[in-house]
């Protein structure tokens, strides 16, 4: 198969057009892939303020565990710590990738 330089120049077989309208088809009846192609913005805001929110958290439940050395303060933050910096780690990982990429729990 020859490689052609030029998208534009390419001439599809009636069979080829056929198939492709039929991938198409599926593709576009697919509401989750319709809507992360879409890239909408406010989608993309939850996971800083997700991160945003935890990390408040996690600080208060920090300081508090220091002042009082309640275990249960401390417990909460156990808990609470490695999903923030689960959170993190995607919002990073969102931010080094750039806008093209698409990943589910990213």
């Amino acid at each position: 198969m020859a490689e052609h330089p030029d998208p534009e120049d390419v001439v599809l077989s009636s069979h080829e057009r056929l198939a492709l309208r039929s991938i198409e088809a599926e593709l576009s009846c697919d509401r989750r892939l319709a809507r992360s192609m879409r890239g909408e913005a406010g989608s993309r805001l939850w996971l800083p303020l997700s991160v945003a929110l935890s990390a408040c958290a996690s600080l208060f439940l920090l300081v508090m565990g220091i002042c009082t050395s309640d275990p249960i303060v401390i417990w909460c933050f156990a808990g609470l710590w490695p999903y923030t910096l689960l959170q993190v780690f995607r919002l990073l990982c969102r931010a080094s990738r750039g806008p093209g990429r698409i990943t589910s729990w990213l």
